[in-house]
């Protein structure tokens, strides 16, 4: 089928190359036809301006708590003291909170400038399509990374990962615009091609994990019936899709499985109707994500890499734009006839291995589905032999193709110096292009070891380079179903005399029964996500926990903060609890009431274990784990400054974080999206103000050249009249003379005559 597939799409694309040269650089190059992607790209850029805004403001309300001096996990701790240079510390660890010190500023406040200064970039970068710029992008991408650095385990997360390489293709792919702004970008869809490769390796790779995992839910297609309780944090549809039927749920992880393994096959399909067909089936697996869990901008990210999969004309579609139809010839018409052909015969395969390989069966008296998986672990092992080294050289085949597209459009470009420069632009992005492919084969192969194991390795020297810079990497979400048994959950408790227990409860995870699930998207949680991944192990794996309860025990507010932003919610806001102590419960959604009314309680539970012992200041035990970890304080913290940069960013670091985050991050997003809603409407207005003039003016123009031309033919006429009268009368004349030589050659003839008789 793939082989049909790209012999239809060189026999389609000849076919449109089989026309005059001078009509080829005209029609197919310079004008916006099918294939342009400069709507797209606009998008996307769009869009990852505002993911970069959330990651930004999401993390910069939690640093204090999380990466402060009295934090959790305090970010100085990373950076080590060392008589190097700042272009070695830099190589070492590439992060710009080496140039703290030098603005005087320490390391939780030089984290809180960058985040800062993010969160303010990328805003405007959303609001103003000018600052659209590679070198803006170039910027959003260095502070990310500099967070990322010192994150440690609360910015360890895939979606980080994905920001990050997402961020560097965005700098390839984004203009330059500032100064000046060239029209001419012929390489767009070489670079941008960067984009559905990373989502093919995502998606597929996710797909193929789940399966590889040998996880009994996922090849039991049970995986569903569990996924929407013990997700980190749920949102309140995802006790309603709980309630669902359980053969519904198993359909579910069926679809699922040929969204994120056979779909992606279809994101290189010359076929341009197979790519839209796998952007719909795409974002639709997305939404359903986000309705039913809070993954923060992830899904948001994963959606717009989807926007690689369009071109300008579907999204003319959108826009209710009109688009110019172009005349066939008879022998696109033929190709045309055997894509469409080639085209359903995909889908029909597609569709009778859904039903082989899942043997669906149809119920019609349950009014249900059945299904399970009718193969095996080995059998899938050899599948993903087959089928990994051509997927590779799929993406070879097509990104040679839109590499030979971009140099035909350079070569048609006028003028020397022109063609020359859009020459030099497609080579070195074409370079690039390539280098980035290169090495993401390494992470890519990771999913088959025989295709790992055979890769060049000068490949692999190329990624350990760069691997520290996070410029691509492995994927694969949702690889085992965690709590099969009931949803762990870690419940911290807190009291004065030993006596009295009171649990501390949490903004956003699961802990008070009666609570409905919260909507945080795009926020993410960090300390609560961390205390999901806790539960599902003894403390000892997770060294953090021990910081968190200590810093309870002290008190500090910035700590209490990521657990309640109004602390008056928290239960010891006015003194710090003497003891602390941890208990593991199970949780599961409540189940409907008998006649199918809702029940009280969004939860219920029944207690485990001890997760950690009865602690207070000073315990043998707490001091031991800080210890062991490494997370005693060695020295204290240096004192604040009273310069006007570190008072700055504390005061703006107070009024931010007396909001809670997820109406933070919206109302930011709401403000920069007025403000490019309303310099649309004011381009579109000022565009039509002058299109008035400009078409008066063109008429005045097209009236000019009219009487023109008519004065001009007036001319004619007359000069043409004036010859027709001067033809008259000379013909008059002729006509006369020629009238009086017949009558003096009759007169001469009768004289003649007369003559004749006389003489007779």
């Amino acid at each position: 089928m793939s082989v049909g597939l790209a012999i239809v799409g060189f026999g389609w694309r000849t076919a449109r190359f089989c026309v005059p040269a001078r009509q080829t650089c005209r029609s197919e190059f310079t004008k916006r036809k099918m294939g342009e992607i400069r709507l797209p790209r606009h998008m996307f850029l769009w869009c990852l301006s505002a993911i970069y805004m959330f990651a930004f403001a999401s993390v910069y309300v939690q640093i204090p708590g999380l990466y402060g001096n009295e934090g959790v996990l305090p970010a100085r701790w990373q950076l080590r003291v060392s008589g190097k240079s700042v272009v070695e510390q830099l190589k070492d660890f590439p992060t710009l909170l080496w140039f703290g010190p030098r603005l005087g500023l320490d390391t939780q406040q030089c984290m809180e400038l960058l985040s800062l200064t993010g969160t303010l970039l990328s805003l405007m970068t959303l609001a103003l399509p000018v600052l659209r710029d590679c070198r803006v992008f170039l910027v959003l991408w260095i502070l990310y990374l500099s967070l990322y650095q010192v994150g440690q385990v609360f910015l360890y997360f895939q979606w980080d990962n994905l920001l990050l390489e997402t961020g560097f293709l965005a700098i390839l792919i984004a203009p330059m615009k500032m100064p000046w702004s060239s029209k001419v970008r012929l390489h767009d869809n070489v670079t941008f091609w960067l984009v559905r490769w990373l989502l093919f390796r995502l998606m597929f790779a996710s797909g193929v994990v789940k399966l590889t995992s040998r996880c009994p839910t996922w090849w039991g297609l049970t995986a569903l019936t569990y996924h929407y309780e013990t997700q980190c944090i749920p949102t309140p549809l995802a006790w309603f899709a709980h309630q669902l039927p359980v053969w519904f749920q198993k359909l579910s992880v069926v679809g699922t499985f040929v969204i994120e393994i056979a779909v992606p096959f279809m994101f290189f399909s010359p076929i341009r109707r197979h790519r839209l067909i796998a952007f719909y089936l795409q974002v639709l697996l997305q939404v359903f994500i986000v309705l039913s869990g809070n993954y923060n901008f992830f899904n948001i990210l994963t959606i717009t890499l989807c926007l690689s999969l369009l071109d300008d004309q579907h999204v003319n579609f959108w826009l209710r734009r009109p688009t110019p139809k172009t005349e066939s010839t008879l022998f696109q018409t033929l190709f045309s006839g055997l894509a469409l052909m080639l085209e359903i015969g995909t889908y029909a395969v597609l569709g009778y291995w859904t039903v082989k390989y899942f043997d669906l069966q149809v119920d019609w008296e349950k009014k249900s589905v059945s299904s399970k998986t009718a193969f095996t672990y080995f059998e899938f092992n050899g599948f993903l032999k087959t089928v990994t080294v051509p997927s590779i050289w799929i993406g070879v085949l097509s990104l040679t193709w839109e590499i030979i597209s971009s140099m035909f459009k350079c070569a048609c470009v006028r003028g020397v110096l022109w063609r020359l420069w859009s020459t030099i632009q497609w080579a070195v992005m074409a370079a690039a292009t390539v280098s980035m492919f290169a090495i993401s084969l390494v992470p890519y192969t990771y999913i088959e070891y025989d295709a790992h194991s055979n890769l060049w390795p000068g490949i692999r020297t190329a990624f350990e380079v760069t691997d520290r810079y996070q410029l691509v990497n492995s994927y694969g979400l949702f690889r085992r179903m965690t709590g099969v048994g009931g949803r762990p959950e870690v419940v911290i408790e807190g009291s004065m005399d030993r006596n009295t227990w009171t649990e501390i409860e949490f903004m956003y995870k699961p802990g008070n029964m009666s609570a409905a699930p919260p909507v945080v998207t795009p926020h993410q949680p960090r300390l609560d996500w961390q205390m999901w991944f806790a539960a599902l192990g003894p403390h000892t794996q997770s060294p953090w926990f021990s910081s968190l309860l200590h810093r309870l025990l002290q008190g500090k507010r910035d700590v209490i903060r990521l657990i309640q932003t109004d602390e008056s919610q928290y239960p010891f806001s006015k003194q710090p609890p003497a003891y602390l102590r941890a208990h593991r419960y199970k949780y599961w959604f409540s189940e409907p009431k008998e006649d199918g009314s809702y029940p009280q309680r969004w939860w219920r539970r029944v207690y485990v274990e001890e997760f950690y012992p009865m602690v207070h200041l000073g315990d043998s035990y707490l001091e031991q784990m800080l210890v062991q970890h490494g997370l005693k304080d060695k020295a204290p913290p240096r004192r604040s400054s009273k310069a006007w940069l570190p008072q700055l960013l504390r005061r703006v670091g107070e009024r931010a974080r007396e909001i809670p985050a997820p109406l933070l991050l919206w109302t930011l997003f709401s403000s920069a999206a007025t403000v490019c809603l309303l310099n649309s409407l004011l381009s579109r207005a000022h565009h039509q103000q002058h299109e008035p003039l400009q078409n008066k003016h063109a008429d005045k123009q097209r009236a000019e050249r009219t009487d023109s031309k008519v004065t001009e033919e007036e001319k004619k006429h007359e000069e043409q009249k004036e010859e027709d009268e001067k033809e008259q009368e000379e013909n008059a004349t002729s006509e006369e003379e020629q009238e009086e030589e017949i009558e003096e050659e009759e007169n001469t003839e009768d004289m003649e005559e007369d003559s004749l008789r006389k003489r007779k």
